[in-house]
């Protein structure tokens, strides 16, 4: 008697590998990222910089929030391993016809997703959406909360001009309250050894510090002549960032980083910027303009970091 073959009962997969913040992630893995990024730096190098790491991969990016720049970086990172590209984007899509997130990211899976790459304005939404996909979720920036691989791609600046992070004094000034890079890298930082010091006025640092693995400051000169590193943020005004400062001229005479404070840095320190950059309010050109800052090196980080970082989360995928 004729019929259809019985289907082959479906193996239990265990839960797939995120990347989703800088704190709860395992260090382990953080580690190996960044170790990964090393090679990948070689790779970029190459006239053709194409490795066929993710042949047959398909990486979904979805972008609940505007940012060209990273959904560029991973999108060109994805296209460098050899991986296909799904790209997603809130505007013009059907989030506009009441569609969720959830139903967004079931669907990314069922169209053959082994990857998604999700940038959202609420944070902890990286976190729910991982919770829905049989997929690997790398957080692209989630509200104010975490930024994870731009604080591998300043952890992977630093280590390729200074060789280590253990015992280094990093000092992140300006908009920490706002900042999910602030909170990635601080955590990040922290966890591999470095010192971090949080520098600028009141209103824009956390008013519960506890638990922060960091130490506050409101002293930008006092701070300069022990860090190993300056890390400079934007300030966030689409997030109320200037509603508490009186202007931007007396924040760039207090918390800038001005030509005329350039003598207060020891010899060897970096400049590091994460971008977008204010020029003359948070950075002077000069400084920005100068050999001690090292934001394109960032920015190539980043590419590195992020082929990284979708090679071991898919390969890992892969292997279960």
């Amino acid at each position: 008697m004729g019929g259809r073959r019985p289907k082959e009962q479906n193996k239990a997969r265990p839960a797939p590998m995120h990347l989703l913040d800088t704190y709860s992630v395992d260090l382990g893995l953080l580690e190996r990222i960044l170790e990964e990024a090393k090679s990948f730096t070689e790779v970029l190098t190459r006239p053709v910089p194409h490795v066929p790491a993710l042949k047959g991969k398909t990486v979904a990016t979805a972008f609940f929030e505007p940012s060209t720049r990273t959904r560029l970086s991973f999108e060109l990172a994805a296209k460098r391993l050899s991986a296909d590209v799904i790209s997603f984007t809130a505007k013009s899509s059907s989030t506009e016809k009441g569609e969720s997130l959830k139903d967004t990211i079931l669907t990314l899976v069922a169209m053959g997703a082994d990857c998604v790459v999700l940038r959202h304005s609420a944070s902890g939404a990286a976190a729910l959406a991982s919770r829905w996909a049989s997929v690997p979720v790398i957080n692209a920036g989630d509200g104010m909360h975490q930024h994870p691989t731009q604080a591998l791609a300043d952890a992977l600046t630093i280590l390729d001009h200074k060789g280590r992070i253990r015992g280094l004094q990093v000092a992140i000034v300006g908009d920490i309250l706002h900042s999910r890079v602030a909170r990635s890298g601080i955590w990040l930082l922290s966890r591999l050894g470095a010192e971090v010091v949080c520098v600028g006025p009141p209103p824009l640092l956390p008013p519960e510090p506890e638990g922060w693995p960091c130490r506050f400051s409101h002293d930008l000169d006092g701070t300069l002549p022990g860090a190993d590193v300056v890390m400079l943020l934007r300030l966030q005004m689409e997030r109320g960032a200037g509603a508490s400062l009186s202007s931007l001229e007396e924040y760039r005479e207090l918390y800038g980083l001005t030509s005329e404070r350039l003598p207060l840095l020891q010899e060897g320190a970096l400049v590091m910027h994460p971008g977008p950059v204010n020029r003359g309010v948070e950075i002077d050109s000069e400084v920005l303009d100068s050999d001690i800052a090292v934001v394109c090196d960032q920015v190539e980080a980043g590419s590195a970091v992020r082929m990284a970082a979708l090679y071991v989360l898919c390969s890992e995928h892969q292997a279960e």
